[in-house]
């Protein structure tokens, strides 16, 4: 069965493209990717991401479970704070990868990608070997991502909490659109700033209507996932099940900075040794030379025709006019300046190896 969101009817009410993602029937696009990414990248719009999974973590061993479970050190956050972590599986890949909120001391919020709900949560539960208190909120709570330059702008006559001074990965609780307990998180998956926001469902028309009344003046529109992929990729985000899954390493996925050894986690013995003796591959970024669009599992290959990797993401940018990719390569090959070829169709058509983001904001 296919889910909808508590949003779905206001979706086909603006005529989206619909299509199913991750089991729920989601909208694709509105007016168009390349008009949505174009209002994110200067203006701001509205993604509505409900699909996505909440889990909340608390009790006195609260943290011990996160820690075990999680690459990166959740013992740093303090009130208020978010963390970008990754749960490594025993055999050396990546489970999901997610973000930790800590709401107090001995009580947090994880947010998981929507096609890992289930399997994210069956992993924490196998692992939960103190009787830590566990609560999956996702099917009670929506979540829009307003995103963009102008987003505090657009939703500050919402609330009382000053969103201009809300740092990058921090949240405050409060209310929005005249309803208590809602939270605004300063995080997003574009790159162009503002804010992600979290509410139960009975909510979600009155604060999308709100949201669209408020931003009017500031150009708010609604986006849908095609742009939110084109936007992701600009700023080199990896998306599960392309870029990252159950058998890529966080160290060959460029993840070794959410990947802290001052723990003892899953399968971290591994990984260290990974980080101190290096990966036979290693995820880069690739501008295209020769004109043409890098698509999902086309080969990659080197000078002679050697097939050297694959790719696992690729678009036109559309604010560089150009075709971008993502990519695990031989590590000989993933130094920046690097050239590559990617086999599209009979043709080799040339590629560099770039730094990510693709796209930089000044």
């Amino acid at each position: 069965m296919i889910k909808n969101t508590s949003l779905t009817p206001i979706h086909i009410q603006l005529n989206a493209k619909m299509a199913p993602f991750a089991g729920y029937n989601m909208p694709i696009s509105y007016q168009g990717i390349n008009a949505e990414h174009e209002t994110v990248r200067q203006a701001v719009g509205v993604f509505d991401v409900s699909h996505m999974g909440e889990f909340i973590i608390k009790g006195p061993g609260a943290l011990d479970l996160i820690q075990r479970v999680t690459s990166n050190d959740a013992s740093l956050l303090t009130d208020g704070k978010i963390q970008y972590s990754c749960f490594p599986n025993e055999q050396g890949g990546i489970i999901d990868d997610l973000l930790v909120y800590r709401l107090t001391a001995d009580s947090y919020m994880l947010v998981v990608n929507a096609s890992n709900i289930e399997k994210d949560w069956n992993w924490i539960s196998l692992q939960n070997n103190q009787g830590v208190e566990m609560h999956n909120i996702s099917e009670k709570t929506s979540l829009l991502a307003i995103q963009g330059p102008k987003a505090a702008e657009a939703l500050q006559s919402l609330t009382d909490i000053n969103l201009k001074d809300m740092a990058y990965y921090t949240f405050k609780k409060g209310k929005f659109c005249g309803i208590d307990n809602v939270l605004i998180s300063a995080t997003g998956y574009t790159g162009a700033g503002g804010f992600e926001v979290y509410f139960e469902n009975e909510h979600a028309i009155s604060i999308w209507n709100a949201v669209f009344e408020s931003g009017a003046s500031f150009g708010i529109k609604p986006i849908g996932l095609g742009a939110r992929d084109t936007l992701r990729l600009e700023m080199g985000f990896c998306l599960y099940g392309n870029d990252i899954n159950d058998t890529t390493s966080p160290i060959a996925a460029g993840f070794g900075w959410i990947t802290k050894f001052t723990k003892e986690f899953t399968n971290h013995k591994s990984l260290l040794a990974q980080k101190e003796n290096g990966v036979p591959q290693k995820l880069v970024g690739f501008e295209m030379i020769d004109k043409g669009i890098p698509r999902h599992d086309y080969e990659i290959c080197d000078a002679s025709g050697n097939i050297i990797g694959k790719v696992t993401s690729g678009t036109q940018s559309p604010s560089l006019q150009k075709g971008i990719g993502m990519g695990y390569v031989s590590t000989s090959f993933s130094k920046s300046g690097t050239e590559l070829f990617i086999k599209v169709r009979d043709r080799f058509l040339k590629a560099q190896v770039v730094k990510l983001p693709f796209y930089k904001n000044s």
